[in-house]
């Protein structure tokens, strides 16, 4: 296959497009998300779709990083931006309600939600919700289209496989078509849009998941979210995975299979992360993920060392 010559985004110690260096591009500060707890539920949980939610999935909506549910926006925001101020002392803001479904609620409580968290701090300068492509009626589109116009708004989508039989034992609740016609829905607003995907989940192949990267490049997407599979205490596949443990991507295939994603993956597409990390006291495997920094500079090195950037397939 001859390969293109493709220029991307990049600082010169990373071979795609960073988050960081498309924020300080855009904004020329740093940016930083400060994770909020709206206190929603899942339509995967209370029946409105199904229950039991996605098996991979925490009682926390993957939201262990977000403020207390029982806490005033205004308080989580403190909180959640002290600890933020520990890393960074100065930086733009990001309001992003992270934990569980973010739409999931009638419109007049999610007005009153997302107005209050644009004006907890005038350094706000975008709004990101974390929802699911089935959660996403046609009048929550058209408020967020028009609070779109007032302050940049970003939907995070969990796809994580584009594959049937992988989504129905995870119990996704939901079909690629719902998915591809969230996308295009949220576009019609003008709505940036980052996808989640997972590597490692239960019987998926290198094949398989790179064929989900590379679905990716059909969509009008504006970012991408790379995670390994954590395997984690009070979740049915970690009760599954204590009753029969399976094989879990090693280190190397995680960085493999990943830095062949990015080679796929259209230079335009901001990649949000390449791995993400479960609280240790929840974390059952696997054990290298607790090293989120290692696993960067793995992928880093293997993409320097092969001269190796993101888009030339």
């Amino acid at each position: 296959m001859k390969v293109m010559k493709i220029e991307t985004k990049r600082n010169p110690e990373k071979h795609y497009n960073t988050l960081n260096n498309h924020y300080r591009s855009r904004f020329n500060r740093k940016v930083y998300k400060i994770p909020l707890n709206g206190g929603f539920t899942c339509p995967n949980i209370d029946g409105t779709v199904t229950t039991g939610g996605c098996s991979f999935c925490s009682a926390m909506g993957s939201g262990e990083f977000a403020g207390d549910r029982h806490d005033p926006l205004k308080t989580q925001f403190e909180t959640v931006r002290k600890r933020m101020q520990s890393k960074w002392e100065d930086g733009l803001l990001i309001a992003y309600f992270q934990a569980n479904t973010n739409t999931h609620a009638p419109l007049n409580r999610l007005k009153s939600l997302f107005e209050d968290a644009i004006t907890l701090d005038p350094d706000i300068i975008m709004l990101s919700i974390a929802t699911r492509p089935d959660a996403l009626p046609d009048d929550v589109l058209g408020y967020l289209g028009d609070l779109n116009k007032r302050m940049p708004v970003q939907v995070e989508l969990g796809l994580q496989t584009i594959h049937e039989r992988t989504s129905i034992a995870i119990n996704r609740g939901h079909d690629l078509k719902v998915f591809d016609q969230a996308v295009e829905a949220l576009r019609a607003q003008a709505i940036e849009v980052v996808v989640h995907i997972i590597n490692g989940l239960p019987g998926e192949t290198k094949e398989m998941m790179v064929e989900t990267a590379k679905h990716l490049n059909q969509l009008d997407i504006q970012g991408v979210k790379i995670h390994m599979l954590h395997i984690m205490e009070k979740t049915r596949m970690g009760h599954q995975y204590k009753q029969a443990p399976w094989d879990l991507l090693t280190l190397e295939a995680y960085v493999d299979i990943t830095v062949t994603q990015l080679r796929w993956l259209k230079p335009s597409i901001v990649v949000h992360r390449v791995t993400g990390d479960a609280p240790g006291e929840m974390l059952i495997a696997p054990d290298w993920t607790k090293k989120k920094f290692v696993v960067m500079n793995e992928i880093d090195k293997k993409m320097r060392r092969e001269h190796l950037f993101q888009g030339p397939l």
